[in-house]
């Protein structure tokens, strides 16, 4: 008797407890299920793959003349910075020499981050132009329906992309006047939007009149960026453009984190320039990167799936030739356009003793950049090169 009521008591429990550990079972498998995979909708760039093989033959029939020029513009390797000439992404000619930090004894080597200064606008375009091509804004979209606060209504990201907005320099309108800016304190990309937005510092010239290049209009377009991506800049420019082109030694530089770890900037005379209020703002300028980052760069821009070719186009379309010329200036790049129909696209820059100069012979598949962190105007003579490649008819007064 006694067992027969052991077992009624046991098997209800047992059936009991199998239920409620099979529906814990099926929660699990409910939950798992129903939990919801969010996708990474980041537009990113890719690499351009494998190109054309350089034959020796070539590298023999211009490396000759890539290095006279080297050392007639920097002699004794006095150039205190990188330069790199290359074709179908194969490196032609490099040469790294000077100090990364005097103070240190740091030599300056192909993994050395300088500060790219205004080449930056080429990369924040990009990251820009990115964004359109994925349907995320649109060139013709007004910058207010982004940054709510933007003063300026007829203003459209094209205009900030090709310096059309009016706006003036941040640089010029927080120097003087401490009721706008008071220079003791570090001047951000936000803060630079409030004074737009509350401080009557007015336009240059009424928007969409002319072109005027100005550093304001890209401080905006990185604003734009991480309004757009939900990321600060800093992460964006990392997780759509740095990361998957394997760019290592490139980053955007954090005032308040990398004083202490970049490589410092000298004047001619070799004396180091310290930081100012205007060292925080970003877009405009603060990405470091070295030459061989940038060549990997500029080989993705070259991809056919970098941006769909009806926006291509308009990237390389001048925007700034009011009156006729051959200087121009397209969506985040600049370009010498002949009569000829020849066309030559870069970008150079300076900030501080840090210049740079970029430079894409589209048709010939050739880099050409220069970065140098002491003040020196020989780093923008890399132009005298494309010659070597192309029919790019300048006029070089000191030409040989």
């Amino acid at each position: 008797m006694q067992m027969i009521f052991l077992k009624k008591t046991k098997i209800p429990q047992i059936l009991f407890s199998i239920l409620v550990l099979s529906s814990c079972g099926k929660d699990k498998k409910t939950d798992t299920a129903t939990t919801p995979i969010i996708e990474d909708t980041l537009p990113k760039m890719k690499p351009l793959g494998e190109e054309k093989k350089v034959s020796q033959a070539y590298k023999n029939s211009v490396v000759g003349r890539i290095n006279h020029f080297y050392n007639k513009n920097w002699p004794n390797n006095n150039m205190n910075g990188s330069f790199l000439v290359a074709k179908n992404g194969q490196i032609l000619f490099e040469r790294y020499n000077g100090f990364a930090n005097k103070n240190e004894g740091t030599k300056i080597t192909a993994e050395t981050p300088v500060q790219i200064a205004s080449v930056s606008k080429v990369l924040t375009a990009t990251a820009v132009l990115k964004l359109v091509n994925a349907g995320k804004i649109d060139l013709d979209q007004k910058v207010n329906t982004i940054l709510k606060t933007f003063p300026y209504e007829e203003c459209t990201i094209r205009m900030l992309l090709s310096h059309r907005t009016g706006m003036r320099n941040y640089a010029y309108f927080t120097d003087h006047d401490k009721s706008v800016w008071d220079r003791h304190n570090q001047l951000t990309n936000k803060d630079i939007l409030d004074i737009l937005a509350t401080k009557d510092v007015g336009l240059e010239s009424r928007t969409g009149t002319r072109f005027s290049y100005c550093n304001t209009n890209y401080a905006m377009l990185a604003l734009i960026i991480e309004k757009i991506t939900g990321l600060s800049y800093k992460e964006a420019m990392s997780e759509m453009i740095f990361k998957p082109l394997g760019m290592t030694h490139t980053y955007v530089f954090d005032d308040d984190k990398d004083r202490k770890k970049i490589v410092p900037s000298y004047k001619g005379n070799g004396v180091e320039i310290g930081f100012d209020y205007l060292d925080n703002v970003y877009g405009d300028k603060n990405v470091f990167s070295t030459a061989r980052d940038l060549l990997k760069f500029d080989r993705a821009r070259q991809s056919p799936d970098f941006l769909k070719p009806e926006l291509l186009k308009q990237v390389y379309t001048g925007y700034s030739n009011e009156r006729k010329g051959t200087k121009n200036y397209g969506l985040g790049i600049r370009m010498i356009n002949w009569e000829t129909g020849q066309n030559f696209y870069f970008h150079n820059g300076w900030w501080h003793g840090n210049t740079s100069s970029y430079i894409t012979l589209m048709k010939e598949g050739v880099t050409i950049i220069a970065l140098s962190n002491k003040m020196t105007r020989n780093t923008y003579a890399v132009r005298k090169l494309a010659p070597i490649f192309g029919d790019y008819p300048f006029n070089f007064k000191d030409e040989e």
